[in-house]
């Protein structure tokens, strides 16, 4: 983290608080080349932003200043926009938080090199900074130029397993336009074999508990049915375990609210992301829901072979 003091529109990553309804909404959204920009600036605008992409710079003022009041706007930039220079921008994004009827937020979006170079391979896209050198050097020699933007924004998504339906998600649960004030939540399972889900704000490990894989019978199936409900549920640890995750969740919440949280991804893992993350899952969303909050689920892994 750069030792720099964060300017007025600079939250904490991944608090990006709620957007006031008052006020113009500008959403900077810039990153990696090939994390995903194009894609997220096309869900902000079916979310009803402006979206408007490679603006040079020097006329992002002009552009604010002739917006009208009722339309958000999201801007698109990175190391192919013209006269672009982490200095620069960081100057043009302090005079414009200046202005009282603006909310001003900054996206950055991440990925892993690895999957960067995948993604500019098989499209065989040139990346901005290589010219005629390999592909890793363009993305070594960008990592290091937008770094602090990184450390500067107010949400980092990083889009290494992201699909663009849940890039989507992410953005209409942290931008959506009209959204309550209250906390909206994702419960999803996944498996500890294929890695943590990379967008998680909690994780939650449900390996203590007793295995349907090991029971013939339960292992096609998934924790969805009622069978391996009940095989979970008779594990002598498991209601006392999940009445105190409950009660800590009711206490943690309201917490994250306050702070300004206002939305919030709990991941329910197990070893093969079938049977007890599944169960877990679906047993906490059902009871966010008789809570009255908004509640999305998914299960990351649960197509996926059945092993281990």
């Amino acid at each position: 983290m750069s030792d720099t003091a964060l300017p007025t529109w600079a939250a904490d990553v991944g608090q990006s608080s709620p957007l006031a309804p008052d006020r113009r909404r500008l959403l900077v959204v810039t990153g990696l080349s090939g994390a995903g920009r194009s894609t997220a600036l096309k869900a902000l605008e079916d979310l009803g932003y402006e979206a408007v992409d490679n603006l040079p710079l020097s006329l992002l003022p002009s552009l604010i200043g002739s917006t009208a009041v009722s339309m958000p706007l999201a801007v698109g930039v990175d190391v192919r926009t013209r006269d672009f220079a982490v200095p620069a921008l960081a100057e043009a994004l302090d005079r414009l938080a200046s202005q009282d009827d603006l909310d001003l937020r900054m996206v950055f979006l991440d990925c892993d090199d690895d999957r960067l170079m995948r993604r500019f391979t098989e499209t065989r896209r040139r990346h901005p900074l290589a010219a005629d050198r390999p592909v890793a050097d363009g993305i070594r020699l960008e990592r290091a130029r937008v770094m602090p933007l990184r450390d500067r924004a107010d949400l980092v998504l990083d889009t290494s397993t992201l699909s663009p339906g849940d890039l989507k998600r992410v953005l209409h649960g942290q931008f959506a336009l009209g959204r309550a004030a209250d906390l909206s939540l994702f419960v999803t399972s996944f498996s500890y074999r294929h890695g943590l889900p990379r967008d998680a704000d909690l994780v939650l490990d449900m390996r203590f508990l007793r295995n349907p894989h090991y029971v013939a019978s339960l292992r096609p199936l998934s924790g969805r049915d009622p069978e391996v409900g009940q095989f979970i549920e008779a594990d002598p640890d498991f209601a006392s375990s999940f009445e105190r995750l409950r009660q800590w969740l009711a206490q943690l919440l309201p917490r994250f609210e306050r702070e300004g949280k206002c939305y919030l991804t709990i991941a329910v893992g197990c070893t093969g992301g079938r049977h007890r993350s599944v169960y877990v899952a679906e047993r906490l969303a059902e009871s966010f829901i008789k809570e009255g909050r908004t509640v999305g689920l998914a299960h990351r892994d649960l197509d996926r072979a059945n092993t281990l």
